[in-house]
């Protein structure tokens, strides 16, 4: 399958050096270019392209803007293309939240290396995008529908830290997760998101201002708390430590040799040395598989391992390397998964 690609900046020379990285892959074909939001709205609904490369911030019509009509008027499959700020970071969480698959940071220095980290990134992303990736057009609702799903084991007092793990879609379902639980919560919750330090900032003050539990950026030392929400801090490691009668978190810095920081395995093994059987853990929608290690140790402690369904999932690639492993107890839907939480802590 070739993947047709929209690429949508307001630079031509990024338009054309990622047209020119996109081109140089066997399975991608770049149909056409567009410089603004207004273009692209044309061109979707004229060219029917698989996946678009869809700029944050551009004149004339912004990428957010555009990318809201084009989910109702030709659902498409989007990558965001985001600068490395706060207000970038912001706004790149509310494209996702309008239904863009998935972001990736823009670099001019990178972007002018075919064969650089950030080429073969951008080569990989549409891909997975194209490849496997759903549309998600409609916005995250904060309430949502509440669907039947299999029964889970009363394990009702078992559990002292929920451990969540995420990449692609995850953002989206995280926030469907979080403020679908009550402000009583009585676990501690970790989030390992794949995503750039920047990001995990603004996306830790989005959950927190959206749910009614307490949500920050992780920091090194701090105590685990029931009831309170930490998120790995981008180009990190986050760790858990000490005991489970006294649970704190480690941040240090990644290693060379780690494809992702954060890292789900590192976080996952980690719980499991400290709260044994008493994590549950739920593996989200995410393109990889990363999780699929910590999930091994985690079943090896007596841990619960949950897993996103693939129906609801933008990637079905970490979820499913953990279910395909042996390592999944349960599946649910990203709408259903907090509602089988509240059964069972």
């Amino acid at each position: 399958m070739t993947i047709r690609v929209l690429v949508v900046d307001d630079s031509n020379f990024f338009c054309r050096r990622v047209a020119q990285i996109l081109s140089s892959d066997p399975q991608i074909k770049v149909i056409g270019v567009a410089n603004n939001g207004q273009e692209a709205i044309q061109k979707v609904q004229q060219l029917k392209p698989d996946v678009i490369t869809l700029d944050v911030e551009m004149p004339v019509m912004d990428g957010i803007t555009a990318l809201k009509q084009i989910m109702q008027l030709q659902p498409t499959k989007a990558l965001m293309l985001s600068s490395l700020t706060y207000e970038g970071a912001k706004l790149t969480l509310d494209a996702l939240d309008a239904g863009a698959a998935d972001f990736m940071l823009k670099s001019y220095e990178g972007i002018s290396q075919s064969s650089g980290q950030l080429a073969n990134l951008l080569r990989e992303k549409v891909k997975e995008i194209g490849l496997k990736g759903k549309v998600v057009a409609t916005k995250t609702a904060t309430t949502p529908v509440q669907q039947p799903s299999a029964p889970v084991s009363n394990s009702r007092g078992q559990f002292k830290l929920l451990a969540i793990g995420a990449s692609t879609g995850g953002p989206v379902a995280i926030q469907k997760f979080l403020t679908s639980l009550p402000a009583n919560f009585s676990l501690p919750i970790t989030i390992t998101q794949h995503m750039p330090g920047t990001f995990t900032g603004a996306f830790a003050q989005r959950m927190n201002s959206l749910s009614k539990l307490d949500v920050m950026e992780a920091e090194n030392g701090v105590l685990l708390k029931p009831g309170k929400v930490y998120i790995a801090p981008g180009g990190k490691q986050m760790l858990i430590e000490g005991t489970s009668g006294h649970p704190k978190i480690r941040i240090k810095d990644t290693d060379a040799r780690l494809q992702y920081a954060p890292c789900v395995d590192l976080t996952y093994g980690s719980a499991a040395k400290v709260f044994g059987r008493q994590v549950l853990a739920i593996v989200l929608t995410g393109m990889g598989a990363d999780g699929r290690e910590g999930a091994r140790i985690l079943k090896q402690s007596g841990a619960k391992v949950w897993t996103q369904d693939e129906a609801s999932c933008v990637v079905y690639g970490m979820p499913m390397s953990v279910a395909k492993a042996g390592f999944s107890d349960n599946e649910f839907s990203a709408d259903n998964l907090a509602s089988q939480v509240l059964q069972v802590v």
